[in-house]
């Protein structure tokens, strides 16, 4: 392979995340001519309404069909963005190191949440995060917030604005190296999205050429961690409809711990369950997580959402 194409959207952020695949493919492969596409979109194109009222994959399925009709070799995703069941014909091919998979409270004087004044308009268009939030301060009032980070964090800075703090992952802020006042909202709190604070390469099933490439970079470790999120999340079938967090951790040797939790949108039931299992057979410790959420009554906050229109 002499010419490697990476597809990306035109976000800061998603460009800063490509560009670093792209540098650690040249490192590891110096005569590899690495370049970038830029694709736009649904998700970026479609600025108004809730995200989740668009259905899954709004921000890869533009970049997924450039894979599959050949204008792109390798897409670089965030990883929480990639529904949890493969579209047909693709394949996720490598996982970089996980950068921080914390989401972090952002305000302009660095308040923590429980300094938070009431009623304070907290600005989110997760489903994960208000529902998680509200569970903890009802108070909050959580607010739709869209943009990149670095738009979200101008609208926050606006006094007559419309925001007193924003939640937003401490990966994004990293990888863009926004110096903002920011404190880590503790798991027992809010636990991260499946695969957040990871990339995911997705490449066509069948290319060796380009599998064995990404392979390169590929950390076996957080591909195991994530592998257990990301069961966890299809076996509930949630994807964007149910406020679902799960995050795996490494243990000593072969052992890999994983958290879950659901909530129903409103805040007032959470179901959190864990359990610890074998890296090496990272999709049976998710897999089991998921039966307990279900047996604990995910199924009925499942059906909650889907009555309420979320």
């Amino acid at each position: 392979m002499e010419q490697l194409t990476i597809g990306t959207r035109g976000s800061r952020l998603a460009l800063a995340q490509a560009e670093q695949v792209a540098s650690w493919l040249r490192q590891e492969a110096p005569e590899l001519d690495v370049r970038l596409e830029v694709i736009s979109t649904e998700g970026d194109r479609v600025t108004s309404g809730a995200l989740p009222s668009w259905g899954r994959g709004v921000f890869v399925r533009d970049i997924e069909a450039a894979l599959l009709d050949g204008r792109i070799d390798l897409a670089v995703h965030s990883l929480k963005d990639v529904p949890a069941e493969m579209t047909e014909g693709l394949a996720l091919v490598s996982v970089p190191a996980r950068a921080d998979a914390f989401d972090v409270l952002v305000t302009r004087d660095g308040l923590t949440l429980d300094r938070l004044p009431p009623g304070a308009r907290v600005g989110t268009s997760s489903l994960r995060r208000a529902a998680f939030l509200r569970a903890v301060r009802p108070d909050l009032q959580c607010a739709s917030i869209r943009g990149n980070v670095d738009t979200r964090w101008r609208k926050l800075l606006d006094q007559a604005g419309d925001y007193d703090a924003l939640v937003l992952a401490a990966a994004g802020l990293d990888r863009l190296g926004l110096d903002v006042p920011r404190q880590p909202i503790p798991l027992d709190v809010l636990l991260p999205a499946p695969g957040q604070g990871a990339l995911g390469l997705q490449a066509r099933a069948g290319d060796q050429d380009t599998a064995s490439l990404a392979g390169l970079i590929d950390h076996p470790a957080t591909a195991a961690a994530v592998r257990a999120e990301r069961r966890t999340l299809r076996d509930l079938e949630s994807g964007c409809r149910l406020p679902v967090a799960a995050f795996a951790t490494l243990l000593l040797d072969d052992g890999l711990h994983l958290s879950a939790a659901v909530a129903s949108p409103d805040g007032e039931r959470v179901i959190r369950r864990e359990a610890t299992g074998y890296r090496s057979d990272p999709e049976a410790l998710g897999a089991a997580v998921a039966v307990d959420l279900i047996a604990a009554g995910a199924a009925g906050l499942l059906r909650l959402s889907e009555a309420v229109g979320v």
